[in-house]
């Protein structure tokens, strides 16, 4: 780590300033920077073994890896869709990188200017006149003519199915490794929508008086995700400006190129690097549930107060000025473990380098966890962004309060966090040495009561 471990400190807590569709976020604000890139911003707190571009790509250990941010997003944060739509976003660009460049020519780059008269009406523009449309609903195929049912099931780890390759395969090979577990599973939640009236209905509401051209490679997956993650009221819509969204839907509706996704690119990235990813960091370095943790702070307490009991016995003691120094063995203890608890971190759990398992890893299914990296669709295993009816809620709220406190526990691989958390412990134990100091040398000073032989 390039940081001193006296001036430590943790990632800070970044809230969401900004409302559902309220734009990108503004890393300037938050952050100091070292050149114009956003990339470049270095947010204090996080090494750079744990940076944000690390975890996507696989090069970190639990409770830190990918899957761990995803879970994290889904079940604390409630934002799992930015990260589900960033690392399809990132597959699909190398898959459409490795076309040749025939079909690229199909689908070439998006104008500078995303707003450009030129894609289509602008936005607020009537869509198409009432005969037009009234014609293709009435020929329409009757499918396209269905309500679209609501999502109940979707699975946090999947995205979109993706269009087959020119050799018949499913292109997943082209894939990155860090993101197989979350792309290659299907759910039938998905499956249901009716993404050709979503993505129509999408296009419609912008003013496109017309379909975009099934000739582009991709079209039915960038189809779907439209349907997804950009059409309002989609199951995992994601949290973007109108204006932004406006900008995709039209360079979409021309090109199934990956410049098209910019606007909402910029957005969803921002918001996992400068937030999400700070806050994950934070959360990780807490080796405790809650209960754990307002336990040792607890005991922190009442260790310090026996500590200055026994301080105040031996004052008004007759023994000597010496003995009054054993107090301060309680202090050390206790500063040390308040102090710990207020950065997240039982002490005892510390010495083990473990950390508690979390809520939804107590029961999660095995079979599940294995198959989460095959490219076997799991329908009867899927699980929506909304948790609230996950069997572990219930099981975890019956559980009592002992049995949270002492937990499960396991070991934690990451060797950088084990690095953060000793640091955090190394600082309590010299903050608790000089208060204990202080303490000692305040009993020490006081004249004996001589109420006590």
């Amino acid at each position: 780590m390039d940081f001193s471990a006296m001036l430590y400190r943790r990632p800070a807590l970044v809230s969401s300033g900004s409302s559902k569709h309220s734009g990108s976020f503004e890393p300037k604000a938050l952050f100091s920077v070292n050149s114009n890139s956003s990339h470049s911003f270095r947010i204090p707190g996080i090494p750079d073994a744990l940076s944000f571009d690390k975890i996507i790509a696989g090069g970190t250990c639990p409770p830190m890896t990918c899957r761990d941010f995803m879970q994290y997003l889904l079940y604390v944060e409630h934002a799992a869709e930015n990260l589900q739509f960033y690392l399809w976003l990132r597959d699909y660009t190398e898959r459409f990188n490795a076309l040749t460049e025939n079909e690229k020519a199909l689908s070439p780059p998006v104008p500078i200017n995303p707003l450009d008269p030129r894609l289509g009406p602008k936005h607020g523009l009537r869509s198409g006149n009432r005969a037009t449309q009234f014609l293709s609903n009435a020929f329409s195929s009757p499918s396209q003519q269905l309500a679209v049912p609501s999502l109940t099931k979707a699975n946090p780890f999947t995205t979109p199915p993706r269009t087959p390759d020119s050799s018949g395969g499913s292109g997943f090979e082209q894939g990155n490794l860090a993101i197989e577990p979350f792309s290659s599973v299907e759910s039938v939640g998905l499956n249901q929508i009716n993404h050709k009236q979503m993505a129509a209905e999408a296009y419609q509401s912008i003013g496109m008086e017309w379909q975009p051209f099934s000739v582009h490679p991709f079209r039915e997956e960038v189809t779907r995700v439209v349907a997804i993650y950009i059409a309002e009221g989609g199951p995992r819509e994601l949290n973007v400006s109108s204006r932004d969204r406006v900008a995709t839907l039209r360079g979409i509706s021309h090109t199934t190129h990956p410049s098209a996704f910019n606007p909402l690119k910029k957005t969803v990235e921002d918001a996992l690097r400068y937030q999400a990813h700070p806050n994950f960091v934070r959360w990780s370095i807490c080796n405790g549930n809650p209960p754990r943790v307002f336990f040792a702070r607890c005991l922190g307490v009442g260790t310090i107060l026996v500590g200055l009991m026994i301080g105040i016995l031996l004052t008004l003691s007759n023994c000597s000025r010496g003995w009054r120094v054993m107090a301060a063995i309680a202090w050390i203890i206790g500063i040390a473990t308040l102090f710990a608890a207020y950065k997240g971190m039982c002490v005892v759990l510390h010495g083990l380098h473990a950390r508690h398992i979390r809520p939804w890893e107590l029961w999660a299914d095995e079979e599940a966890k294995d198959s989460f990296g095959s490219k076997e669709p799991l329908e009867s295993q899927a699980i929506p962004n909304s948790y609230e009816d996950e069997p572990w809620r219930a099981q975890y709220e019956n559980r009592n309060l002992i049995r949270r406190i002492f937990d499960k526990q396991v070991w934690i691989e990451e060797p950088a966090l084990r690095q953060i958390q000793d640091v955090i412990f190394l600082q309590s134990m010299i903050v608790a040495v000089i208060a204990s100091a202080v303490l000692s040398a305040i009993f020490v000073t006081v004249p004996s009561g001589g109420y006590m032989s």
